[in-house]
């Protein structure tokens, strides 16, 4: 009879050390920006769960149309100038090295990677904001985020300030396979524009 108890004592504490040692890795993947996370389903099991995709609040009416792209991560829909929510392209004007070190326009590839995006369909944006009089927005063609397929395509980046980590699957994703931009040396574009006055 007393091994009984001896016996529910070690299981209850490895059942404890294991919940510490679950909440430890959940505490790890918290704080590396990963979007998957350990979850308890009952009965002292775990499986593996995406936490929600972050989703910013709509700050105005739905603007669809026939786009014309303007760059990387700009367009004008339906007369409104729009800003794809959550990335940065190279602008226009600007060069990138390749895996050789060689000089390419890198910004003309971002406005192409985009166009091929999008193709002859119509887009659906939803604004979430403002910046220097666009529409800042999540749009889609065909039903897929464009701006996800900018970054998962390597010819964007993500702003994880604004994002919270949306894109950050799809930047991991083109960074690993040398994607785009990841194939080589880049300046950020926000460094680009600093650094002329823009």
């Amino acid at each position: 009879r007393a091994a009984g108890p001896r016996r529910l004592f070690g299981i209850t504490a490895a059942a404890e050390m294991v919940t510490w040692a679950l909440l430890i890795l959940a505490m790890v993947l918290k704080y590396s920006g990963t979007t998957d996370a350990l979850m308890p389903i009952g009965g002292g099991v775990h499986e593996w769960h995406t936490r929600p995709i972050f989703a910013p609040r709509q700050t105005g009416g739905i603007i669809i149309g026939r786009p014309r792209i303007v760059d990387g991560d700009s367009l004008e829909v339906a007369g409104h100038r729009v800003r794809l929510f959550g990335i940065d392209a190279p602008e226009s004007l600007q060069d990138c090295r390749d895996a050789r070190g060689k000089f390419y326009p890198c910004g003309r590839d971002a406005r192409n990677a985009l166009a091929d995006a999008i193709g002859r369909q119509s887009v659906s944006c939803q604004p979430v904001g403002e910046s220097y009089g666009r529409d800042v927005s999540m749009c889609t063609a065909g039903g897929r985020d464009l701006g996800e397929a900018m970054v998962r395509s390597g010819h964007a980046l993500e702003l994880r300030q604004y994002s919270r980590g949306r894109y950050a699957d799809a930047e991991r994703e083109a960074r690993n396979a040398r994607r785009g931009l990841w194939a080589g040396d880049f300046e950020q574009p926000a460094d680009w524009r600093h650094g002329r006055g823009r």
